[in-house]
């Protein structure tokens, strides 16, 4: 297996003006990983800085392990959803361009005054659709379980299973499981069949007393995101799953904990190794 870090992992310093994508690569450059998971949210000027960050990521000797998109079928809207579209099919061209093979895209999130069912039809409409454009040039589409619509292992199976693409797997993110009451280890073992991606994300749950900003899931528990392997997912059991099925994919840090950004991310990956150094 292969680490990476998300650029999500440093997204308060991308918002507050600190870094850019060439600078995250540059930081990434001094972690000792081997890639790192780019986001389509975060280009600035994309023409101006794409070259930069080709040559950023050659200097420091580092891979894309996964470019993210933000895409959402969730619309009645047919129009609406083929620009949705648009951003699958842009997505993949990016990848090649990034040398990477593998897209994380999403579902859509669950609004009034659609029902589930509904928006399952849109989703798997969009991504059947993105997926043979994925196939056609030997890219992988992982479908992250995120929100309330693919948030748990059964959904994101249903939608991997029911379109039949090759080219759509799972991004499995190890700590959305919790928010939507589903044990992270019985998630995984779920869907280690049809993994393509992996976000290593942990949670700690917080009472009402908590005056932080916190996730809210299903049951109203709250949760803070933590340093991987210091929270509720056990990821020493996780990884060993990972391990034992033979996956050789990117585990991508993605941290969300309230401590520096820079001393979470390293601290996670400081877990990680130590977990893998175990496994070998």
């Amino acid at each position: 297996m292969k680490l990476g870090v998300s650029m999500w992992s440093l997204h308060r310093l991308y918002f507050s003006g600190e870094m850019d994508t060439v600078k995250f690569i540059e930081y990434a450059g001094t972690l000792g990983i081997d890639g790192v998971e780019l986001l389509d949210s975060f280009w600035k000027d994309r023409n101006e800085e794409f070259p930069k960050v080709k040559e950023a990521l050659t200097k420091y000797n580092l891979e894309v392990g996964a470019y993210a998109i933000s895409n959402d079928f969730v619309s009645d809207d047919e129009g609406k959803r083929k620009q949705e579209l648009e951003k699958i099919y842009d997505g993949v061209d990016m990848a090649l361009k990034l040398n990477t093979r593998i897209v994380r895209v999403f579902s859509g999130n669950l609004r009034e005054p659609y029902t589930y069912e509904q928006a399952k039809e849109w989703i798997i409409e969009g991504l059947s659709e993105g997926a043979k454009y994925a196939e056609k040039h030997n890219v992988i589409l992982a479908l992250e379980n995120h929100g309330l619509l693919a948030g748990r292992s059964s959904q994101v199976k249903e939608i991997i299973e029911t379109i039949g693409s090759r080219s759509l797997r799972a991004t499995i993110d190890i700590g959305n499981f919790l928010l939507v009451n589903q044990s992270p280890v019985e998630a995984v073992k779920k869907l280690a069949p049809l993994v393509g991606h992996i976000h290593l994300k942990d949670f700690k749950i917080v009472g009402e007393e908590y005056q932080g900003q916190a996730y809210k899931g299903i049951g109203g528990v709250r949760l803070v995101g933590t340093i991987a392997g210091e929270g509720e997912v056990n990821l020493a059991e996780v990884l060993k799953i990972l391990h034992n099925t033979g996956y050789q994919g990117y585990l991508s840090i993605e941290f969300e904990g309230p401590e520096d950004p820079k001393y979470g991310t390293e601290q996670s990956i400081k877990n990680t190794k130590k977990i893998l150094e175990g496994l070998r």
